[in-house]
């Protein structure tokens, strides 16, 4: 009895230590953001995220135990789901509750999942339908060439979105009313170089706190004798928090353009990046890697970029479009527990 109350004071101390790490990350985020500007400022918060997601990834499946060979697989499309259904969902669900309506460019969100959907296809799809290795399995030499692919269309993006074709992720217009912190000034050099610093410690910490409370969340798994798979989703869950956080409050404040280039720009790095390295780690040590997913959620990821596409089509949203995405999340949730 002792022991489990201990257990319990532990799990609660390290879940209130994780939600000041996101805090804390989100915080350092913005000033960032604010001192870049758009898209850039988006992109330190997603890209620093997968970096450390993949360091996590790496390290568990170089540890072999069992299962190990459907982390990446799981954690990826994991990401996408909650990115796609669970984050967008939300964010124009919290937005429309106080703005009704929000706007946003088109051009560059259904640019990004377009070029999300090529990647996950290209990732969780095609290992299902190739013919040189039975099961959902690549070859050394098509893993190779998935992962080069997957990191070329990332770079080709990252390009379009903050070279080439900039203003496609800007907002239309400049609100006063529902953005004050537009014409604040921007922070010092010095401010922004601690604030990176802290940005980077704040998300190793809630990386490592996920990591610790992962033990328990397997435990409590296979107490309730849930798929295995749910584990990946409890840790992808815990990894996007400071994402998530970041875009439900800039959607809160009528900024659903920074909302979407933060979620949308989350997943695309979770495959563009995570998906090259964790290839190159399995063949250079030569650990078993498996990316094929089921019939069943195959059919769930192609309904979330469907009804994705058409929710980005027209470049605004109501509440209406984000209650379709978070019923699509729930029931992904739900078939992952009951496949």
């Amino acid at each position: 009895m002792t022991s489990l109350l201990s257990q319990t004071w532990f799990i609660a101390l390290m879940s209130v230590t994780l939600i000041g790490a996101v805090l804390s990350a989100v915080h350092h985020a913005e000033v960032i953001a604010h001192k870049t500007g758009e898209p850039y400022g988006t992109l330190v918060l997603s890209i620093s995220v997968t970096i450390i997601e993949v360091s996590l990834i790496i390290s568990m499946m170089l540890t072999g135990h069992e299962g190990s060979e459907f982390i990446a697989r799981d954690a990826v499309f994991a990401t996408v789901m909650i990115v796609i259904n669970g984050v967008i969902g939300l964010c124009i669900f919290m937005g429309g509750l106080t703005h009704h309506e929000m706007t946003f460019r088109n051009e560059g969100t259904n640019s990004a999942l377009a070029v999300l959907t090529a990647l996950a296809t290209f990732i969780l799809v095609m290992p299902i339908v190739t013919t040189s290795t039975p099961g959902p399995d690549f070859t050394k030499s098509q893993l190779a060439f998935a992962g080069i692919a997957s990191f070329a269309l990332y770079i080709a993006f990252l390009f379009f979105q903050t070279v080439s074709h900039r203003d496609y992720y800007l907002p239309k217009r400049v609100d006063k009313k529902t953005d004050s912190n537009v014409h604040a000034q921007k922070p010092s050099g010095l401010k922004t170089a601690v604030s990176g610093f802290l940005l980077l410690v704040s998300l190793v910490t809630v990386v490592g706190l996920a990591e610790l409370l992962s033990p328990a969340i397997e435990h409590g798994v296979a107490a309730a004798g849930a798929p295995k798979t749910i584990v990946g989703i409890a840790i992808a869950l815990l990894v996007l928090l400071p994402e998530g956080f970041a875009a439900v409050r800039a959607a809160r404040a009528n900024r659903l353009q920074s909302s979407l280039n933060l979620a949308l720009g989350s997943a695309l790095a979770s495959i563009g990046l995570t998906i090259p390295t964790v290839a190159a780690i399995a063949i250079f040590f030569n650990l078993p890697l498996s990316l094929g997913i089921s019939d069943l959620n195959m059919t769930l990821m192609y309904l979330s970029f469907f009804i994705g596409a058409l929710t980005l089509a027209i470049g605004r949203t109501t509440l209406l479009q984000g209650i379709v995405h978070i019923i699509i999340f729930l029931e992904y949730l739900f078939l992952s527990l009951v496949p």
